[in-house]
């Protein structure tokens, strides 16, 4: 049964082409690594909530965007070993391949595909 890591993060406006490219390059390395599909949306519709939001979850700032993101794997033991291998990947290191936002409030999880259609 397939995997999906998931993510969203909040992003500086003016940084979406480096994101761009930031997340592009890292679609390289996970798909070597055994993922299937990568996926990056720039939020569009994203409003605001009293007690939930995506904007409040990574602490949206009035300058930034929401950015939600999927990794598919074949698997949960493909994930973990290729997430491991990506990990180790010099391509992925902050020298090589900055992230283009404040990781301290990317949120992420790993999730069990229970319907597919």
């Amino acid at each position: 049964m397939e995997y999906v890591d998931g993510f969203s993060a909040a992003v500086p406006n003016k940084n979406k082409e480096q994101y761009i490219r930031h997340a592009k390059e890292a679609a390289v390395v996970f798909k070597e690594h055994g993922a299937i599909r990568l996926v990056e949306c720039w939020g569009d519709d994203v409003p605001d909530g009293d007690k939930t939001s995506f904007p409040l979850a990574v602490q949206c700032k009035e300058d930034e965007t929401v950015v939600f993101s999927w990794i598919v794997w074949p698997s949960k033991a493909v994930r973990n070993t290729g997430m491991k291998k990506v990990m180790e990947d010099p391509r992925m290191s902050s020298e090589n391949n900055p992230m283009p936002f404040d990781s301290a409030r990317l949120i992420y999880g790993g999730f069990q595909v229970i319907v597919s259609e």
